[in-house]
């Protein structure tokens, strides 16, 4: 069993939003980019993911592990049925946790591939100069910006916005939390006062 405490134990794959229908359904955020592995997974976690249940609604003790019955993608998400939730009521309870494995059971990436997730708290590194330069902490990443993920970065001037592009990257040491990117210049002093 994987200990509760340990955020870093799991592997979030989907982000629970709301109930969808009325048997027990649940949409969710897709947090993976291996989404056709639902149909191979049947075995799941439920882990807490930040958001405080609504009030009233009584959450399974976490992290709980479920069986995955039934899903389908649906409006850019996807549509999960967990066996032993049958209710719209008992579908909300799961609001606001997420789907998760435990990292030990991540698809194996190639070596020069990354999980989103791991370069959270990495130190982005500006390598495109004679002296690489310290841009900051990735504290976030963003889908939503287009074709590209943009990495959230956490600067001496503030956030910058930074393309995951793979042209830019250059090294990711995950054992040293290092991301080496060779950036356009200017891009890492954008929030620089003037």
């Amino acid at each position: 069993m994987i200990a509760a405490e340990q955020p870093d134990a799991w592997t979030w794959l989907a982000l629970i939003r709301r109930p969808q229908g009325r048997k027990g359904e649940v949409f969710a955020d897709i947090l993976t980019d291996f989404p056709e592995k639902f149909s191979e997974r049947r075995h799941l976690w439920l882990v807490a993911a930040g958001a405080p249940a609504k009030p009233g609604v009584a959450r399974p003790a976490l992290p709980a592990a479920v069986e995955l019955v039934a899903h389908w993608p649906h409006k850019g998400g996807i549509v999960l049925h967990f066996a032993g939730v049958n209710s719209i009521a008992e579908a909300e309870a799961l609001t606001g946790l997420a789907v998760a494995i435990p990292r030990t059971e991540r698809v194996a990436l190639a070596e020069d591939e990354a999980y989103i997730g791991d370069l959270i708290g990495c130190v982005l590194v500006d390598a495109a100069g004679a002296e690489p330069v310290t841009v900051g902490q990735i504290e976030d990443v963003d889908f939503s910006a287009g074709p590209v993920a943009m990495l959230i970065v956490r600067g001496a001037h503030g956030e910058v916005l930074v393309p995951f592009a793979k042209s830019y990257l250059r090294r990711i040491d995950l054992k040293a939390r290092r991301v080496e990117m060779a950036l356009p210049e200017g891009l890492a002093d954008l929030n620089a006062p003037a």
